[in-house]
């Protein structure tokens, strides 16, 4: 079955005052079952300027939770919407540079 994997990110100062929030797109997945408390392994996420990215340097793995599935039955076909745990980027301390 199809998953959109999506995630809620933070992105905040020095200060932790929040700049912006955005959703996060992990991408479609063919995967056999996905439930709520899952964990999914898959690259960190950081920041290039103020835009949310995969960090894809060695060794920048991590684990998220599955949070909660979404299944919207209004679109034609259904989509299945996965949301992983909710993270916080702190602009200069997650930023990654240009590759």
């Amino acid at each position: 079955m199809l998953y959109q994997f999506s995630q809620y990110v933070t992105i905040v100062d020095m200060n932790e005052e929040i700049l912006s929030e955005v959703v996060f797109e992990h991408g479609e997945y063919d995967v056999n079952a996905v439930a709520i408390g899952s964990s999914v392994f898959t690259h960190q996420l950081g920041l290039r300027q103020f835009e949310v990215v995969f960090d894809k340097r060695e060794g920048k793995t991590t684990r998220y939770k599955v949070v909660d599935i979404e299944i919207n039955l209004i679109e034609q076909p259904t989509v299945t919407r996965v949301y992983l745990e909710p993270v916080q980027l702190i602009v200069g301390q997650h930023d990654i540079g240009a590759v």
